[in-house]
């Protein structure tokens, strides 16, 4: 329903961004540069709207437009025809498009853990409790990696668990007692839930096995980053420096959100940050890190699953170079 809400909205954002690229009005003093979001504007974009509300942008030379997909694909669709610059994208859409032959490349991160999680009824205490159970699935491929991996992370038996497609439902599908569980986001439906009715267990991926991987990556083109890799400079400082002030300022860059996208509940966003915000920090305290040892034992997971047939070479998936005070991919 969270993700239901802002679809029309989306809709709305690219169409209006995308008919004025072929305006002719008068030029901006800055260079522009799009970003299509991974999904429609929540809690974990908030230090890309504080990067727009602080103009972070233009201090580097640039004018940012931000815009929301109108589907899951659209992120990659736009980047592969040049009419996005960057987009952030889910590391597993990532992995997936790089199998295709899609030369997209990550260049830093905006969470650096995993995001997915398995929400399970109050009565299910444990992922291998599941064995029999019905659990929903989006229909992504990589909810039933997600399921797998945490049920088998527990001791339990994956195979034994019934899975259905219920979309992006998962918090009805819950409160109806339709499924005993769910893939979801934990800082999103996860969030949603224990507010709603408190008690669902909510089980982490990388608390069942699964490595610390970085779930959203902002990504670029190689051509796009050879091209003009002066672009891709000024946008990753202005976000680093966006996410900078949400780790310093929280409601600040609550309220950066909010006053740029209409429509939002504040006291769902101030849950959502809340419990979203340690994920925007590296084990160094340092925001966007790339860290090779981490990418290599997800990669090995991602093909452990199922989500892509061998494992994704990291050092050509992900170029770190462009990170504020990083010389390359941390711990190669």
């Amino acid at each position: 329903m969270h993700r239901k809400r802002f679809a029309m909205l989306a809709v709305v954002l690219l169409a209006a961004f995308l008919a004025g690229c072929g305006s002719s009005g008068n030029p901006l003093p800055y260079e522009d540069a799009t970003l299509v979001l991974d999904f429609t504007p929540n809690a974990v974009h908030a230090g890309i709207y504080s990067a727009l509300a602080r103009r972070f942008d233009q201090d580097e030379g640039v004018t940012l437009h931000v815009v929301a997909p109108s589907a899951s694909t659209d992120s990659v669709k736009l980047l592969e025809t040049g009419k996005a610059n960057f987009a952030i994208l889910d590391i597993h859409d990532l992995a997936i498009a790089r199998e295709r032959g899609e030369d997209i490349v990550g260049i830093m991160a905006i969470v650096e853990r995993p995001l997915a999680s398995v929400i399970a009824r109050p009565s299910v205490r444990s992922p291998r409790a599941l064995a029999g159970m019905t659990a929903g699935v989006t229909g992504v491929p990589s909810d039933s990696a997600v399921l797998h991996s945490i049920v088998s992370g527990s001791g339990g038996d994956a195979a034994a668990v019934k899975q259905v497609t219920i979309g992006f439902n998962a918090v009805p599908a819950l409160l109806s007692g339709r499924v005993a569980a769910a893939t979801a986001f934990w800082n999103d439906e996860g969030v949603t839930l224990q507010r709603r009715r408190p008690g669902f267990h909510v089980f982490r991926v990388d608390d069942y096995g699964a490595p610390a991987y970085p779930e959203l990556i902002l990504c670029a083109t190689r051509a796009s980053l050879k091209a003009d890799p002066n672009l891709a400079h000024a946008v990753v400082r202005s976000l680093v420096r966006g996410y900078g002030v949400t780790l310093n300022d929280p409601e600040g860059s609550e309220s950066d959100l909010e006053s740029r996208v209409p429509g939002l509940d504040p006291t769902l966003v101030a849950a959502e940050l809340g419990a979203v915000s340690p994920a925007f920090e590296a084990p160094d305290g340092h925001v966007g890190e790339l860290v090779a040892p981490t990418l290599r034992a997800w990669a090995a997971w991602e093909a452990r699953f199922g989500i892509v047939k061998r494992p994704p070479d990291v050092l050509t998936m992900f170029d770190p170079r462009l990170l504020v005070g990083t010389a390359g991919l941390i711990g190669s």
